[in-house]
């Protein structure tokens, strides 16, 4: 086991402003008048909706489906009923909607039937599709699913809780680990069984004495053999990469995650969601959320998933000098575009902001290259480089220098002489990127599908050659085993298609003489004997046809075409008299 803490590049020390909100206990928020609920829980999946309006819910109760690999479960947060199924703004800077399902809370507060997992007897697989049905995510911000997190159950020597929490003004892990130590530790034990590992370690920065003492006291008490280690409060000290460098002295390259390096973290709320999900058989239906900033009455509520945040700020008392709002904190987090979005499970602090305690940026003005930025970035980049890149928009000078491994803490532009919002730069390249490959896998998807179509038509192509060729191979063996004759068969032997137009002539002649002529029933014998007269001088009109040479026979035509026409005959009679009239005159 390591004894020592380890330093991980850059960082700064901003204003904690910790002690406004870390103060009081967690309070429960009262229900609000109406809750939207996202299907989207994270950037990567959405689950299917289930419900319709009209129809009642209980608390806990499924409304939506997990789909793909990524997915997890939506839950009804409180029972009431669904009122609407549709688009709305999310908690997201970009200010889109996403669909989500409102439902009216009835304020009765009834459960659907649930029951503690047994997840030792369950096995792996099935506790993993357990936590998966109860909507488990990353509770650090990230809101990844827990379910896939937790990976094979092997590989993962260290799982790190994170309890840093290093960011200004927020506490509400701070208090989470300080009321409900011996939950969280629990829930700590069950990951560390699902994933295989074989230490364990938290990571709280040693601005929370009381924090810290709890989970020893916590630990103490249950006998867990638990490494308990305060972490210098530098920022951003929570970061995965930076508290596992910190934690392990392992140090995560560029593009490799943590797990490939047989560390694993995991949030302190989301082992507190682990351990309700297992012991009592609870989806994930609430959070604590910080509610700090240019306020009377700062602290930490727990909120249900949903929950519209014009709803909760009144909780908090803005004062009347609050200019707008943020979600998360200063350092990371954004404006919110309106304040009847709801609150999701990532969701970890509202701060209200007034030009006194966050006050307007001054103008930006030229980079003169002193490298702060790159002595304060604990992910090692140069921003400056990056800066020039994007602005400049090469964005394929700014991904050789590594601009993916931005974590976007905001270090570079808190330091910034020159005041140049560089994450915001970044961001806009990141975003131009993504767009470009999206557009760039849309035409390759056009290319193949036009390539595909020209194969297929080239393949059916050959395959109807194939086919016209085994049928005119089938005809000249038809006709060889009829007696036909032999230049329509050298014809066929030729070409294919000669043979088939051979094969429809004989098919013609045949249906031809076996083709009996109509009206000729029931008629006198006078009429049949004509009848048969004239099949006769047919007959006979076709064999000296083939007998004689072209003069003769154009000379016979042409004496047929002056001829006198037939006497006329009845209707019954009527086919007759066409092919009499054809015939050569008498002699």
């Amino acid at each position: 086991m390591i004894a020592r803490l380890f330093k991980f590049h850059g960082g700064i020390k901003p204003d904690a402003h910790k002690h406004e909100s870390a103060s009081t206990p967690i309070r429960r928020a009262p229900l609000p008048t109406r809750l939207v609920v996202p299907l989207r829980q994270s950037t990567r999946a959405t689950a299917r909706c289930i419900v319709v309006p009209g129809q009642k819910v209980l608390k806990g109760e499924r409304i939506g489906e997990p789909e793909g690999f990524l997915g997890t479960a939506a839950h009804a947060p409180t029972s009431g009923t669904v009122v609407d199924v549709g688009r709305y703004t999310m908690a997201h800077a970009s200010g889109l909607e996403t669909r989500c399902v409102v439902i009216a809370p009835d304020g009765e507060e009834r459960w659907v039937e649930h029951a503690p997992f047994d997840w030792r007897s369950a096995g792996r697989a099935a506790t993993l599709a357990w936590l998966r049905d109860c909507g488990l995510v990353g509770l650090g911000g990230a809101t990844f699913p827990s379910h896939v997190k937790l990976g094979k159950g092997a590989g993962i020597d260290t799982l790190i809780l994170n309890g840093a929490e290093c960011e200004p003004w927020i506490t509400c892990d701070d208090r989470l680990m300080r009321e409900r130590a011996a939950d969280i530790l629990a829930g700590a034990r069950i990951l560390v069984e699902l994933i295989g590992a074989r230490e364990l370690v938290i990571g709280i920065e040693d601005n929370k004495p009381e924090a810290i003492d709890a989970m020893r006291a916590a630990a103490r008490a249950t006998g867990d053999r638990v490494r308990i280690e305060p972490v210098p409060a530098l920022y951003p000290a929570g970061g995965e990469k930076q508290l596992i460098r910190v934690l392990t002295g392992i140090e995560i390259p560029y593009g490799k995650l943590g797990g490939d390096y047989g560390v694993q973290c995991f949030n302190v709320g989301t082992a507190y969601a682990v351990y309700r999900a297992i012991a009592h058989g609870e989806p994930l239906l609430s959070r604590v959320l910080t509610l700090t900033g240019n306020v009377e009455l700062a602290g930490n509520w727990e909120v249900l998933v949903g929950t519209p945040i014009d709803e909760l700020l009144p909780l908090a008392k803005p004062k009347a000098d609050t200019d707008r709002y943020l979600m998360g904190g200063p350092m990371m987090g954004f404006a919110l575009p309106r304040l009847d979005v709801p609150v999701v499970k990532g969701s970890n602090c509202i701060i209200s902001a007034s030009p006194r305690l966050f006050p307007p940026a001054p103008p930006e003005q030229p980079c003169i290259r002193c490298t702060e930025c790159a002595k304060a970035c604990p992910a090692e980049l140069q921003p400056f480089e990056l800066y020039w890149f994007s602005r400049a928009k090469n964005f394929g000078k700014a991904q050789e220098y590594h601009l993916f491994d931005c974590i976007e803490c905001g270090c570079c532009a808190y330091v910034c002489p020159s005041h140049i919002p560089l994450v915001d730069y970044y961001r806009f390249a990141k975003s131009e990127i993504w767009a470009r490959e999206r557009e760039k896998s849309a035409a390759d998807q056009a290319r193949e599908r036009f390539e595909f179509r020209n194969y297929r038509q080239e393949r059916e192509k050959a395959e109807k050659a194939a086919k016209l060729a085994a049928k005119a191979a089938e005809t000249r063996a038809k006709l060889a085993g009829d007696g036909a004759a032999e230049a329509p068969a050298a014809a066929a032997a030729e070409d294919p298609k000669k043979a088939l137009i051979a094969a429809a002539l004989a098919r013609a002649q045949a249906q031809k003489a076996a083709t009996q002529p109509k009206n000729t029933a029931e008629l006198s014998a006078e009429k049949q004997a004509e009848i048969a007269a004239i099949d006769a001088r047919r007959q006979a009109r076709e064999a000296g046809q083939a007998s004689t040479s072209a003069p003769v026979s154009t000379a016979s035509s042409a004496a047929t075409s002056s001829a006198p026409p037939s006497a006329a005959t009845t209707g019954q009679a009527g086919e007759a008299r066409a092919a009499e009239s054809s015939d050569p005159p008498r002699t």
